[in-house]
């Protein structure tokens, strides 16, 4: 096999897809991937902040800590491609290749990573438009995606399309309040996943926008949506006191904040009327945050609440460190890609 270095592998596989051919490149050798920790540094033009739980790293000791990185996305939009050196907007921003090589940068620090994404993978560029979602699911299973929630412009090619481009993905699809069961989606979506990161129990639910009035009618079909909040509260109840999950992330497209319409559910308001979410990864509204917002929710304690914009142009990171008691303190902050 010829020697190609660098991300002119991720393309080849990427032009490789699309002809329809089968790769068994491998897309992130050992030696492709050393930038060094402070070019990253410099080139992730992360603005990041601690966010403290009631506790500050300096009380936890060194060889008791365990540190769990979550990345994640939304809203990516089928765009594989990176933007234009010429776009007004998001120059040279963007694009599966470096996308590809941040998450594999980071999880050669930290082999404790969760990567999940709030929903709309599709939609937007004609990629969608000719292949129908087959190369973004296919994508995001070669960065090792982990699971993924559904947004309505999941719903484009109607509940066919979408049922068509599950065998290409190999990550989890996530949803608690939409009921598929009669329709050709039942049982390919799961209401939670519990994933185990070196001991770290972390439980991960999935809530969608209410998709009457925003989807045609034909393109979910039977679908019933179900209130967020009263599933959230079944789900956490599993989740944290049942399963005694250490950490309980929701992946949400409701979308961030709604300030015309105060009476719409938003994230903001769906993590103050929780309880038992310890972060909240959003989508829908193409928020840009430089760092997740910290919400009291009904109990009175912090919720984190992030989005990265849209397009793939930001990849989010929050990381988390346990001690022996299961208490934790975070970071989290928006990487440009």
């Amino acid at each position: 096999m010829p020697q190609i270095k660098g991300l002119n592998r991720l393309k080849i596989c990427v032009n490789l897809l699309i002809c329809g051919k089968e790769t068994n490149y491998k897309i992130f050798p050992e030696k492709i991937y050393t930038m060094k920790r402070r070019e990253f540094i410099e080139k992730t033009a992360a603005s990041t902040a601690l966010l403290s739980l009631g506790l500050s790293l300096s009380s936890f000791e060194t060889n008791d800590i365990k540190h769990l990185t979550v990345l994640h996305t939304n809203d990516v939009h089928s765009h594989i491609d990176p933007f234009p050196a010429d776009d007004p907007r998001n120059p040279n921003k963007g694009g599966v290749s470096r996308r590809a090589a941040l998450i594999e940068t980071i999880r050669r620090e930290n082999q404790n990573v969760l990567l999940l994404d709030a929903g709309d993978i599709f939609q937007g560029t004609p990629y969608f438009n000719y292949y129908g979602g087959e190369l973004e699911f296919k994508l995001m299973s070669m960065m090792k995606y982990d699971a993924s929630t559904i947004g309505n412009h999941d719903f484009d090619n109607g509940l066919d399309g979408l049922y068509a481009q599950m065998p290409h993905a190999t990550f989890e699809f996530i949803n608690s309040n939409y009921d598929f069961k009669n329709t050709v989606m039942n049982g390919l979506v799961k209401p939670y996943k519990i994933f185990n990161k070196n001991g770290i129990k972390v439980g991960v639910f999935g809530v969608g926008i209410e998709l009457a009035g925003l989807v045609d009618k034909q393109m979910y079909k039977e679908t019933v949506y179900n209130n967020p909040v009263e599933v959230a509260q079944d789900m956490t109840q599993l989740l944290k006191k049942e399963e005694k999950c250490d950490l309980v992330i929701c992946l949400s497209h409701l979308g961030y904040n709604y300030k015309d319409d105060e009476s719409k559910i938003s994230d903001l308001k769906f993590a103050a009327l929780t309880q038992d979410i310890d972060l909240i990864i959003g989508g829908h509204t193409h928020t840009f945050l430089d760092k997740p917002t910290i919400v009291k929710n009904k109990a009175g304690e912090n919720v984190l609440v992030n989005q990265v914009g849209c397009y793939g142009i930001n990849l989010g990171r929050i990381d988390f460190y346990f001690d022996k008691n299961k208490a934790h303190t975070n970071e989290g902050k928006s990487i440009i890609v």
